[in-house]
């Protein structure tokens, strides 16, 4: 299942580049379950071409695993942005809003 959404991942990042993009931008979120707490996303923009084999989702991965990657994608990477929205901004906007 994994291998598989890697796979349909990397096909939307080709057609992308084909049609002209140069940048692509990974995304994940978190905390977008419990409203008593924060959502928090961030952004990547890595090399075209770069790989990071087991980076699909950060909930599955285990604090070390986390970490690694932290230092990896910080290394090659173009742009990281990072956002949060506390739970009284999810409360008023609501969670949808919040997690954009």
């Amino acid at each position: 299942m994994i291998e598989a959404l890697a796979v349909d991942m990397r096909l939307h990042e080709r057609d992308a580049y084909r049609r002209g993009f140069r940048f692509i931008c990974g995304i994940d979120e978190a905390g977008r379950g419990p409203l008593a707490g924060p959502v928090v996303a961030a952004a990547v923009i890595l090399p075209k071409g770069v790989r990071l084999p087991g980076v699909t989702d950060s909930k599955k991965l285990t604090p070390e695993q986390r970490e690694n990657f932290f230092e990896k994608i910080h290394a090659c990477a173009l742009a990281i942005g990072i956002g949060a929205v506390d739970n009284l901004e999810i409360d008023r906007i609501n969670i949808l809003q919040a997690t954009f």
